[in-house]
């Protein structure tokens, strides 16, 4: 199928062909037509299938089928991240390019006057962050009543990160005629007892299973001790001829330590996160993204909403601590149908969180060990189950805890060493929802 056939107007398929796209994604054949209807809508999607141009392209026609009578906004976008809320931006921009549409980005991190200046000026889509877009309204900067369509871009984000407050304020100085879209990379019971009070009767998308990830990315672990953690990035940076690589760290702080560690071992590198200034953000994403760098070292928050076009490697220094923030940052690569890798550097400290992620992607994931690197302890293989002391007897006392693999050993190879071993071990239930570090 092609856009045409979803009832986009003619200006907006050329744009998406100028930007090279003829074919819509699963999410966007579903979501684009539902947007079109008018009805509301609450849909996720895999990161990286496009969910953006599937509510920014029917938002944009149905703001063109009337012209704009005041100031606006007439089409609020909440977004959890400055990152993403410049995504955002940038495709309204983009697809709006034959379309007479005005459009602006307002987040924290940045000076307020010049956001105020734009708004008095009038637009017909504003993209914010919730922190920023309270700012300005207490400000009088912006109102809400000419608000025609709201839509919560990674909604399921912005929960985590604390914005929940926020967004009830915004909502309820939102027109009550309105229309509400509501995406997410995952739909969590949190996300759908918010879609309860927001959304009425709405479309339900579901492209792919939750908490699911792509098939066209292959994904790994590297059993490594915590203290040869640098120095086995460092080869496989250089022993892979990697030119561009994201790296994620569980906190700010060592997202900077692991950066200066690189620098030193000669590899150019820079970190974003939450303590840097947008401008520094900016600058080191632009520089990545130039090739200038050869690795960008994020946190979670900073990295949500990266859009790194043919991105080939993403590596968990440190694996999250919520299982499900896994799914989000091994998305950042494999986009838009190319083939990428995950690759995660994991200590024995760290199974418990291993184990966790299995269970929710139901996958056991491919253990490889690198020479030089072999850790003292190894890995669990599986997660851990409860003696079931029905079956406790006729048990060879003496293989119990033999050796120092936690798990099952393998024949023909060291003790805990699984060579393509994806699809095993699959496991049952969800982890508990813990606050990570930013």
């Amino acid at each position: 199928m092609s856009f045409s056939s979803l009832g986009l107007s003619e200006q907006l398929v050329r744009a998406t062909s100028d930007q090279g796209y003829e074919t819509p994604s699963p999410i966007q054949l579903q979501a684009i037509p539902a947007v079109l209807s008018g009805k509301d809508v609450m849909a996720a999607a895999q990161t990286g299938t496009g969910k953006t141009a599937g509510f920014t392209l029917p938002l944009l026609q149905r703001l063109a089928e009337k012209p704009r009578t005041g100031k606006g906004p007439r089409a609020l976008i909440l977004a959890p991240t400055r990152e993403l809320a410049a995504q955002v931006h940038d495709s309204v921009n983009l697809y709006s390019k034959y379309v007479p549409t005005k459009a602006a980005v307002v987040f924290g991190g940045v000076k307020i006057n010049p956001q105020m200046m734009k708004l008095r000026k009038g637009l017909d889509v504003l993209v914010a962050t919730p922190g920023r877009l309270m700012d300005l309204y207490q400000q009088n900067a912006v109102r809400f009543d000419e608000v025609e369509i709201l839509v919560l871009d990674e909604a399921d984000r912005m929960l985590d990160m604390g914005f929940i407050r926020d967004i009830r304020k915004i909502l309820a100085m939102l027109p009550p005629k309105r229309q509400n879209l509501l995406f997410s990379a995952t739909f969590s019971g949190e996300i759908r007892k918010l879609a309860e009070g927001l959304l009425n009767n709405p479309v339900q998308i579901e492209v792919a299973t939750r908490n699911t990830t792509a098939d066209n990315v292959k994904q790994s672990v590297y059993p490594v001790d915590q203290s040869q953690k640098t120095a086995l990035l460092s080869k496989l940076v250089r022993d892979n001829a990697w030119e561009q690589v994201l790296v994620f760290t569980r906190t700010k702080h060592g997202a900077n330590r692991l950066t200066q560690k690189l620098e030193k071992d000669g590899i150019t590198a820079v970190a974003i996160h939450g303590n840097k200034s947008q401008g520094a953000r900016t600058r080191a994403l632009a520089n990545f993204k130039a090739g200038e760098v050869r690795v960008l070292v994020a946190t979670d928050i900073a990295a949500r909403g990266l859009d790194i076009k043919q991105l080939p490697q993403v590596v968990n220094f440190e694996l999250p601590t919520v299982p499900e923030d896994y799914v989000h940052r091994i998305g950042r690569t494999g986009r838009a149908g190319e083939s990428g890798h995950a690759l995660s550097l994991v200590s024995a400290d760290e199974g418990k969180q291993l184990a966790g992620i299995e269970r929710l992607i139901k996958k056991q994931l491919e253990r490889r060990e690198v020479e030089g690197f072999e850790p003292k302890n190894n890995l669990p293989l599986k997660p851990k189950a409860k003696a079931d002391p029905s079956k406790a007897r006729g048990r060879n006392p003496q293989g119990a805890n033999k050796g120092r693999s936690f798990g099952p050993k393998p024949a023909g190879g060291s003790p805990g060493r699984v060579r393509g071993g994806a699809g095993q071990g699959q496991g049952r239930g969800r982890p508990s929802q813990q606050r990570r570090s930013a």
